[in-house]
């Protein structure tokens, strides 16, 4: 499916410029780097990564998935997914006021927490829909005949960011923290045990569970 390839790409650039944010708050708290930076890594996030990327999942393939292929809105992955979306614009937003502003020491240590909360939460989100939700909501839509789903071109707006945040990479090599718990599936998933129980116990049929007990039973 063309629009998840989509998505799925402008993931790669999404986790770039979150370790690039990594590498201009570490110049902020040092007092280094262009306090102006700030405002273009904030317009990257809200612009080309919340309008024009979470607003493909959310309106097109996270509808398609509830309308067509009848999964539910309220709970499990797709819940789960977009309250991820609002709890990070949370995070952006606390940081709005920090990126290119004086730092006090108060303000130092706020600053590093909610970079690193941001960037761990949105890394650990990425691998979580390309891991389990890309590959099972597609699976999902196919049993319904559903092959493909429209996408957009990005606004004027959308795409300057997206320009914007190819420079950021450059101009702040991206940092890839070795403390961040990254892989695959639900466990990996910032969401399960909390507000999602993974994959099997929100989405799976009785005729998914037989099946399963029916292979385990036969090996």
């Amino acid at each position: 499916m063309q629009l998840i390839e989509d998505l799925k790409a402008e993931h790669e650039l999404i986790e770039q410029v979150v370790g690039s944010l990594r590498t201009f708050v570490t110049a902020r708290l040092a007092d280094q780097g262009d306090p102006e930076d700030g405002a273009r890594f904030l317009a990257f996030f809200r612009r080309y990564a919340g309008d024009f990327h979470h607003d493909k999942e959310e309106v097109v393939l996270f509808r398609a998935l509830v309308e067509r292929a009848e999964l539910p809105l309220d709970r499990g992955p797709i819940a789960a997914l977009t309250g991820e979306h609002r709890r990070m614009g949370g995070l952006l937003d606390a940081m709005e006021g920090l990126l290119g502003s004086p730092l006090s020491e108060t303000d130092r240590t706020r600053l590093q927490a909610l970079a690193v909360d941001y960037s761990h939460s949105l890394w650990r989100h990425i691998d979580a829909e390309n891991s389990v939700l890309f590959p099972e909501g597609q699976e999902r839509l196919r049993r319904f005949h559903v092959q493909e789903l429209p996408s957009r071109a990005m606004t004027e707006t959308e795409a300057a960011a997206r320009e914007a945040g190819l420079v950021l990479i450059s101009r702040y090599p991206p940092f890839m923290d070795p403390e961040v718990h990254r892989g695959d599936g639900c466990v990996a998933c910032p969401s399960f045990g909390t507000t999602c129980d993974g994959l099997e116990r929100e989405w799976w049929t009785e005729l998914e569970w037989e099946d399963m007990w029916d292979r385990m039973s036969s090996d």
